[in-house]
């Protein structure tokens, strides 16, 4: 199933912010991640995180988290946030909804 992958105003407006080499980068693994297989958990790439129920899953890719949603009903993947490593704690605990 090919999924549509649409992006959140504020995970937007945080990708727009970053250097064209990694907005590069990062459309790269959207596409070769996203689209097909979102929910590929694997040991370090993709991660189903625990304990809440929005975001749904990490993709890491370097130093940014890339916060996402997977509706299968829709077919729609939603990005939440573009967040270097170093801040995703902060991110999740601010912008994480608990189950």
């Amino acid at each position: 199933m090919k999924y549509e992958v649409i992006v959140a105003q504020d995970a937007r407006d945080q990708f727009v912010q970053l250097d064209g080499r990694w907005r590069s980068r990062l459309k790269k693994e959207i596409r070769r991640h996203l689209a097909d297989r979102p929910r590929h958990e694997s040991k370090s790439r993709i991660k189903k995180l625990r304990g809440l129920r929005q975001p749904q899953y990490r993709l890491r890719v370097d130093e940014i988290r890339i916060f996402y949603d997977v509706n299968d009903e829709t077919g729609r993947v939603e990005i939440l946030g573009f967040i270097d490593k170093a801040e995703a704690t902060a991110w999740l605990k601010t912008h994480g909804v608990p189950k």
